[in-house]
């Protein structure tokens, strides 16, 4: 996935929450865009240990170029 193209997910006004599908089968859920950092190759995503508590107990770093597939949360479309 290009860059831009994930800016354009994390800047959608109202917010979507999406999933992120990764190449090795792994998923990770972005519910607040400010819970994400982008670079041009890679977003960092904060982990909650606590769902809903805003504050990232972990940070995962994931290469842009191994997601495969964005799913809406919520039921959005």
């Amino acid at each position: 996935m290009r860059p831009e193209e994930m800016r354009t997910l994390l800047r959608r006004k109202p917010f979507v929450p999406i999933r992120l599908h990764f190449t090795d089968g792994a998923t990770y859920d972005i519910k607040h865009p400010e819970m994400s950092m982008l670079t041009r190759s890679t977003i960092e995503i904060g982990v909650e240990e606590k769902e809903g508590s805003g504050i990232a107990d972990d940070v995962v770093y994931c290469s842009l170029v191994h997601i495969v597939r964005v799913e809406n949360l919520n039921g959005a479309s």
